[in-house]
C-alpha cells in the first residue's frame, strides 16, 4: 500500500539518504555535497525553496520527490518544478512513480500553476519511456545550462558590466 505524505523536519536524516541513493543512481554521486543542515535550512526554515514528499510502501521509505514553484513569462504564471523523483529500486514497477507525478498534479492544479516541468538524463531511457506514456513532452528544443565554479565568481566580481550592486 502506497502512502505520499509531505516531508517533515524529522524526515531530513531519510531525505538526505535518499537524495545520495538518487545521485549514485543518476551516476553523479561524487558530486553531491548537502548536508542535514542545509535541507533543514532551506526545506524547513523560515523561508522554504523547496518542498518535499515522502513516499512509504507497507510503512517502508520507498522514495521521495523534491519540487518548487518556477514563474514563466510566457505563461504569466508559475509551473512546479520537480527537482527529483526517485523511487528505490526494489519499489519500482508497482506504480508508485504514477501516483507521485498525479499527487504533483493535484498540487500544481490546486495552486494554480500552468503545469509540470522537470528535467531527465539522457542515458535513462526507462525514465523517458515513462514520462512520455503518462503524457509528458520531451523538450528537444531546449538545452540545459549550468555556470558555477571558477565561471560564476568570474562573471560575478569580474567579468559583469559595471551595475550598481544592491
Amino acid at each position: 500500500m502506497i502512502s505520499i505524505r509531505p516531508a517533515r523536519l524529522d524526515d531530513v536524516p531519510l531525505l538526505k539518504t535518499l537524495i545520495y541513493e538518487f545521485a549514485e543512481f543518476e551516476r553523479e554521486g561524487h558530486l553531491v555535497e548537502i548536508t542535514e543542515e542545509d535541507l533543514r535550512r532551506d526545506g524547513f526554515g523560515e523561508r522554504p525553496k523547496f518542498r518535499s514528499l515522502i513516499v512509504e510502501w507497507d510503512a517502508l521509505p520507498a522514495g521521495y520527490a523534491l519540487f518548487f514553484p518556477v514563474y514563466s513569462t510566457w505563461e504569466g504564471r508559475s509551473a512546479l518544478f520537480l527537482e527529483d523523483l526517485y523511487v528505490r529500486s526494489e519499489f519500482r514497477g508497482k506504480g508508485i512513480g504514477k501516483a507521485v507525478l498525479a499527487h504533483l498534479a493535484m498540487i500544481a492544479r490546486a495552486e494554480g500553476c500552468f503545469g509540470m516541468k522537470w528535467e531527465v538524463l539522457e542515458w535513462n531511457q526507462p525514465a523517458i519511456e515513462f514520462y512520455h506514456s503518462v503524457g509528458a513532452v520531451l523538450n528537444a528544443d531546449r538545452r540545459v545550462l549550468l555556470f558555477k565554479d571558477e565561471a560564476f565568481e568570474r562573471m560575478a566580481e569580474d567579468r559583469a558590466p559595471r551595475a550598481e550592486r544592491a
